[in-house]
Order: C-alpha cells, then structure tokens, then sequence
C-alpha cells in the first residue's frame, strides 16, 4: 500500500444526501463542501444533476466556488446523464451500472453482454464530448456479483482505453476484507487502472474493508461523514482516518487539517438531526477519556500508555475522569497539584479511599473531590 497516493472521495452531498435524515439546503452543501475542501479531501462527489432541478442547481453552485478539490458527479450509464452532467462543468463522471443477479433482473434488466456494450457506448461517447474529463466506470452491487462476470465487464471496458479508474461497490455491505483484497489487487494487476472501492457498513465491515483495499493497491475510497448513506451508510471519513493515523501519523498529519474533523462531524451530526456517537472515532465525547485508576495512573506519567492517538493532533483534549469508585491516588494527586494543594502520599492515599467510600453510596462529582482536597489541606496548614 502506497499511502503518499491514495485519495478521498468525500461522498456526504451525494451518499450522505441519501441518508435517512438528510434533506440538505444550497446553503449546507456549500458549507459542508467548503469545510471538506479546508479538511483536505481531494474529490467531492456530488448527487446526479439528474435527480432532480435543485441538485443541478446545486452542483452547479458548488462547482462556480472554484475549491481545490476536484468536483464529481455519479450518474447511470446513459448518454443522457452524461450530457446532463457534462453541462453542469464537474470535473468528473462516475458512472454506474448494476452487475449483481438481483439488479440485474429487478433493476435494468440487461445481460451482462448488454452491459458491456452499453458502457462501452456510453464510456466511449463521454470521452469524446470531454477528453480530459475524470472518468470511472463501476459495477453497482460487485461482491454479490459472479466474478466471472464482472471481471469481464471490467477487463472489457479496460480495454476500451477510455476511463482513468474502475470503481468495486460493495453495495449492500456483505463483503469481508479478504474477499474485498482479492478483486482489487486483481484488477490492478489486470487492467493496472487506478481502482475505488466504496463499502457500506451492514454488517460493520466498511472501515477494515477500505483499509483491506488500500493494503490491496485501491487508489480512491469513498467515505462520508459520520458516514451517513443508505441504510447504514458507507465508510466514515473520521473512522478512515483514525485507521490510517495508526499506520503513518506523519503523513495523515501532513496530508490533511486533522483539527477540522471535531467541526465536520458535529456540524453535519446538527444538519441532520442526530448526535455524534459517545464512541466515535476521534470526535465522540469519550475518545480520549481515561477512568479506571490503573488507567490514568499511566496517562498521566506518559500518554501513550493508553492512547494510540494523541488527541493535539486533532486540536482536542484528553481528560481524566476522578469522581468514581474506581479512581487511582496518582489520579487524585494530579488533581491536588492542579489545585495548588500540598498533601502527603499518605493523606492522597486516604482521601482516595474515602472518595471510593462516599462514591459507593452515591454519585459524586467534581465539586465532592475538591471540597474535600481543600478540607484535607485546611486540616494541614503546614502543609500549604
């Protein structure tokens, strides 16, 4: 895996806009566009033009700010999707047709020699409106897909010469990482055409999928935030990250505004009516929180003990919880310190089993701990 050239294709104003709770103004897409653009994505994918006048409207809108990242479209394989498109200015098409039995028949109904004539149609008409257009071409549904087929769906549309990547859906989330390794280093030791992999999460595979396909060779992922999309959504770009940051911080670091994922997720969490998970990946509220005694005793000699991320890269902090049954003396020390108290080992130690004590009987919180700190301490004068 070749880290220093894999990309995002940020999916929230087109996978996220299916989202159950989505219903996004002009307005929110540009923002969320312009706060995705300053986190570094380097492809927005945005709804069809052709799913309704408002989305034309808006991809054109988002289009004219001129960002950095590259703006693309996901469109049917049809000439007329692709002239709609086109029009709007994006720098890019992803096309789409389903190759799985079951959309095959309920869907399109088309047979798989059908399909390959069309995109070769379809693929070949775009590439000559637009040359230098960004053009994928991906099967919908491709891991319950015969692999017989779909490899020569792609190996025909390779062929072609006309598209920059192949796009590998796992569509309705049934896909293993093993499974999801094996077609994409396969394509890309057949066609040698950049590859992307979008994964929903049905059944919580969606972030070791992606990983599995990078690892592969995948060149692009789709990610969401929070990951919202149908169903459960697709890969979460907070959930990506975190995994990336674990096998080369320097560069995740470099690559992207890590202090600009907090906003992102609670701002889109606020756009369509949810809360960001106590446990999400780096922005939930108990990410870098540390409890049991053994625990804080640890983080605060040296973090790293029990964080594998270091909350400053994100522009966010740990904390130390202390108010409980299960806190530690060093805990109740730093607390001291914190205070500007002086108290013996000894007299920590004691004041901790007294907190266990009291918080045995009843929830306590911050004000019991210091109140009784400042109790300790007045009793020792000479202390202070």
């Amino acid at each position: 895996m070749s880290l220093e050239h894999f990309a995002i294709i940020e999916s929230t104003l087109r996978e996220g806009e299916q989202f159950a709770g989505a219903n996004f103004t002009q307005e929110q897409k540009i923002e969320l566009a312009t706060a995705l653009d300053d986190f570094g994505v380097e492809f927005l994918e945005l709804s069809s033009p052709v799913s309704s006048p408002q989305n034309e409207d808006d991809v054109r809108a988002i289009v004219k700010l001129g960002l950095r990242a590259r703006i693309l479209t996901h469109i049917r394989c049809n000439r007329e999707d692709a002239l709609r498109a086109l029009d709007t200015g994006v720098h890019g098409l992803d096309v789409v047709i389903g190759t799985s039995a079951a959309l095959r028949r309920y869907s399109h109904g088309k047979s798989i020699d059908e399909i390959i004539d069309l995109a070769r149609d379809v693929l070949s008409f775009v590439r000559e409106q637009a040359p230098h257009i960004v053009l994928r071409f991906s099967t919908e549904d491709s891991f319950r897909s015969s692999e017989a087929d779909i490899l020569r769906v792609y190996l025909a549309i390779a062929e072609l010469g006309v598209v920059n990547r192949l796009g590998v859906a796992d569509t309705v989330g049934v896909a293993a990482p093993n499974q999801v390794a094996q077609i994409v280093s396969l394509l890309r030791r057949l066609t040698h055409l950049d590859v992307e992999f979008h994964g929903h999460n049905d059944s919580g595979c969606a972030i070791a999928n992606a990983y599995a396909a990078l690892e592969a060779g995948a060149t692009h992922i789709d990610t969401t935030i929070l990951g919202i999309g149908e169903r459960n959504g697709i890969t979460p770009l907070g959930g990506l990250i975190a995994r990336l940051y674990m096998v080369n911080r320097e560069m995740i670091c470099n690559k992207y505004h890590l202090d600009r994922l907090y906003a992102l997720d609670h701002r889109l969490a606020e756009m369509v009516g949810i809360n960001v998970p106590f446990n999400n990946y780096i922005t939930g509220a108990t990410a870098f929180t540390h409890k049991a005694g053994i625990h804080t005793k640890a983080v605060l000699a040296n973090p790293e003990t029990y964080e594998s991320i270091d909350p400053a890269d994100f522009g966010l902090h740990r904390e130390i919880k202390i108010a409980h049954r299960l806190t530690g003396w060093n805990a109740i020390k730093s607390r001291a310190e914190e205070l500007g108290l002086s108290l013996t080992d000894n007299q920590l130690k004691q004041i901790t089993q007294d907190i266990k004590t009291l918080a045995d009987k009843h929830v306590i919180d911050m004000t019991d701990i210091d109140d009784l700190l400042h109790e300790r301490a007045a009793a020792n004068p000479e202390l202070s």
